[in-house]
């Protein structure tokens, strides 16, 4: 079985939306997270979501699931205080029915623009590898500092990658890292942060086009744009 693991338990703080967390923010009448999940709902190799939500707005979301006609989510969890803990709030809600075998496609709710072969690549390179990063070539020079002062090491331009999301894993190796990390105290930037801490080799999926975090206004406009541009494409094939 093939899940898709979508958290959006964050309040959206950069985006100046006090009202409405930065997920449940309307585009041309469909919020942003909806427009996440049909990703995964229409497509065919995926058989579930499990969805971290913030708790306050889970009887919203839930109405936004019957009015949009999202029906593979299974299971509605609440969101941590962090993305580490709400990730594995949404693991936790797996357990006793996920098998060992199963792959989890963890993603980010505010990250709409993902296609069908993404999601499609991350499960074959789970299946061949036994995990998928989905990563974007950095366009710009990464420098590294040990005491934000003192320029240590410019890596080579070739060698670095921003990850994204999807990422992707066997049920029972993801679940594994992070009830050591929940032992151990340990938070995590991300998941692949996390399964490289453990020692775990990881493996590359270049990411679609356009793949955007929305975490700024800017973000927000840009998606805004980019559905006007993808909807003008439909209509008159331009």
């Amino acid at each position: 079985m093939n899940t898709a693991l979508v958290f959006a338990g964050g309040t959206g703080r950069r985006m100046n939306s006090r009202a409405i967390p930065k997920q449940f923010i309307e585009i041309h009448g469909k919020p942003i997270l909806i427009y996440t999940l049909e990703h995964f709902e229409y497509h065919e190799e995926i058989d579930n979501m499990v969805v971290v939500c913030l708790k306050d707005w889970i009887e919203r979301f839930k109405g936004h699931l019957h009015r949009f006609g999202i029906t593979k989510v299974t299971d509605i969890v609440p969101g941590g205080e962090t993305g580490h803990d709400s990730i594995y709030n949404g693991l936790l809600a797996m357990k006793g029915k996920a098998r060992p075998d199963d792959i989890v496609l963890i993603h980010d709710g505010v990250r709409p623009l993902i296609t069908d072969e993404l999601i499609s690549e991350n499960i074959r390179t789970v299946k061949k590898y036994g995990n998928a990063i989905t990563v974007e070539p950095s366009r710009e020079s990464v420098l590294i500092s040990n005491d934000s002062d003192f320029i240590s090491r410019v890596p080579k331009l070739s060698q670095m990658f921003v990850a994204k999301a999807p990422q992707s894993f066997y049920y029972s190796d993801i679940m594994d890292v992070y009830d050591r990390a929940r032992s151990e105290g340990f938070k995590s930037i991300d998941s692949a942060h996390l399964m490289n801490t453990y020692g775990k080799d990881l493996y590359m999926v270049k990411s679609s086009r356009n793949n955007i975090k929305i975490t700024e206004p800017a973000d927000y406009y840009l998606f805004r744009e980019l559905c006007k541009a993808s909807e003008s494409q439909q209509v008159f094939g331009i």
